[in-house]
């Protein structure tokens, strides 16, 4: 078998480039997918209790038109429903508004004060020295008080590996700067401050989850276009034709990866081992997504709640999201049951004990106040994907520097949340489009924006 382009993955990177193809009037290509389904990490699960489940807490903003339009031909105008968020800290027996820094007069008042008065000294005593990692740029932006109280545990939780390991050139528009003057006057005039942040409203599909979008996505590229259960065994560089672990042989002109850069780089002969050497640096952590199904109705703090964050030690998750919320398809029957979901991130320098994360995550949920017995408890879900984030580690911009060039001479290009490695262009928005310009790139020679300049990509909005 033989087609021009080859694309390795069905997640939105791969649909995203096998949809721009056919835009562009081009049918002479093929999308291997290694599972029996196409969406990737954007995939949905319904359990044995009709519970509907996504990997983590997806939800659908955008800063592309190009993005947008497609979303809304997939699932049509009325196919979305529309959120205002509202996302919380728990912290010290409480919710406090996110982001967490704006409202620290929610706190005890030592706390509050630890926090503010680093606040304080970081503007008495600014730092001009460029932060090496992100523990210093968490110390330089917040101050040790805030530091201390909430982004280095979280922080900890969220990536699962220590900040001091991780660079800060992610961060870009993910965290909201701490302002002495808005901070202060929060307190003083007893004001909320919630509305900061990209998705300050975002939508989510009716029917079928985040998996539904890609299912129709699918469906908009043409099911023929897909090949399901293919997975990739090795690539011959030199000669572009790759094998498939069914012995398959495919020839391509063009071949693009989303699959793990490190992972693929093992299986293509020809390209230099020092490459897939040094891509094995890359470092990444894994995801685990524990279900909750519930009898009954959310108590009514809950009610309006999108997802919480949990930075304390107590609880193995770092994000809670109340999925019922979020569409009433999520749940078998609206009004009789809802839903929470947990993420519990996972690396060899955080450890999560699999066998007892359903019966930890539960005990953890009425520590906290979410539910109030387990006999409440309908159905438990749990899935792990071992490659659930990619890192910004501290090397990984020199990794990638070397790796994803040394690929386009054989015309191997690898994007997508995992091919190209950048958590700053991640999203759904972004993989998709990496996926769109590389397919441009391809055949009308215009070059990609996303995945080279991540903050003039974050900077579009909706543009």
């Amino acid at each position: 078998m033989k087609h021009k382009y080859v694309i390795i993955g069905s997640g939105p990177t791969g649909l995203g480039a096998a949809y721009r193809l056919k835009e562009l009037g081009i049918t002479d290509f093929i999308v291997l997918e290694k599972e029996d389904r196409i969406g990737g990490l954007a995939k949905s699960f319904v359990d044995e209790k009709g519970f509907l489940w996504d990997v983590g807490g997806h939800v659908q903003f955008s800063h592309y038109s190009y993005f947008d339009n497609l979303m809304r031909q997939a699932l049509g105008e009325d196919g979305w429903l529309t959120h205002q968020r509202e996302s919380w800290v728990w912290i010290e027996d409480r919710f406090v508004p996110y982001p967490f820094q704006n409202n620290i007069k929610y706190l005890k008042p030592e706390t509050m004060w630890k926090c503010l008065e680093g606040i304080i000294q970081n503007y008495k005593f600014p730092s001009n020295r460029k932060p090496a990692n992100f523990r210093e740029w968490i110390l330089q932006t917040f101050g040790p008080g805030l530091a201390e109280t909430f982004m280095f545990p979280y922080n900890f939780k969220v990536w699962a590996y220590p900040a001091d390991e991780m660079n800060a050139v992610w961060v870009g528009e993910r965290v909201a700067v701490t302002d002495l003057a808005r901070v202060t006057k929060n307190i003083i005039f007893n004001q909320e401050d919630y509305s900061w942040g990209p998705n300050s409203t975002f939508q989510f599909p009716k029917f079928g989850g985040t998996g539904g979008i890609w299912e129709a996505v699918g469906n908009l590229v043409g099911r023929e276009y897909i090949k399901l259960n293919a997975a990739v065994n090795s690539v011959n560089a030199p000669a572009k034709k790759l094998t498939l672990t069914n012995g398959e042989e495919i020839e391509y002109e063009h071949l693009l990866n989303t699959m793990p850069v490190d992972i693929f780089t093992r299986l293509v002969d020809g390209l230099d081992s020092s490459v897939a050497e040094k891509a094995q640096g890359l470092k990444h952590s894994s995801t685990n997504v524990v279900g909750i199904g519930l009898k009954g109705k959310p108590k009514k703090s809950l009610e309006t709640m999108c997802w919480m964050y949990f930075p304390e030690a107590n609880s193995p998750y770092y994000r809670v999201t109340v999925f019922s919320n979020y569409s009433p398809n999520n749940v078998p029957a609206d009004g009789e049951y809802w839903s929470l979901m947990t993420e519990t991130s996972e690396s060899t320098a955080k450890p999560v004990n699999r066998e007892t994360l359903i019966q930890d995550t539960i005990k953890a949920l009425i520590d906290d106040q979410l539910i109030e017995s387990a006999d409440d408890v309908v159905s438990t879900f749990h899935v792990a994907f071992e490659y659930g984030y990619p890192t910004p580690s501290v090397e990984r911009d020199g990794i990638l520097k070397e790796v994803l060039p040394a690929l386009e001479p054989f015309n191997i290009y690898s994007r997508g949340r995992f091919g190209a490695w950048k958590y700053e262009v991640s999203n759904q928005d972004h993989s998709l489009m990496q996926g769109v310009e590389w397919a441009t790139r391809m055949v009308t020679n215009v070059p990609e924006l996303t995945l080279f300049f991540p903050e003039t990509a974050n900077a579009m909005w909706g543009k």
